[in-house]
């Protein structure tokens, strides 16, 4: 079993903790189901939000998801001129056997034109 690790990113309609548990959760939802995945292969998730994010912690919504025994850590991404605003990314840890190049990093909604490249 290999570490491997998956990228995706969603963007918030506003700023409200109910919203951002449900993006999050939906976020997280499709990163485990693309990459059939369970909350055992998950090694570690860091969150980040952009700065204009304050009603929560995105880890919450992990929690939420029955996510209880996996170390996840927030963070606050760089405040950039001209950055999509109201993004939160995640960078999780895995365990799986899928060589990386099938790895399938998730960008949800409008995240999606953050990274064209891996986005799926």
């Amino acid at each position: 079993m290999a570490v491997r690790a998956v990228r995706g990113a969603v963007q918030l309609e506003r700023d409200a903790a109910e919203h951002m548990d449900e993006q999050v959760g939906a976020l997280l939802t499709a990163i485990l189901e693309r990459n059939d995945l369970t909350a055992d292969d998950l090694i570690s998730i860091w969150f980040t939000a952009t700065p204009d994010l304050h009603s929560d912690f995105p880890a919450a919504a992990a929690r939420k998801l029955g996510i209880v025994d996996v170390p996840l850590i927030c963070a606050q991404e760089l405040d950039i001129e001209g950055a999509m605003p109201r993004v939160v990314r995640v960078l999780a840890h895995i365990e799986s056997d899928r060589p990386r190049a099938d790895i399938a990093h998730v960008y949800l909604g409008a995240a999606a034109a953050l990274r064209k490249d891996i986005a799926q």
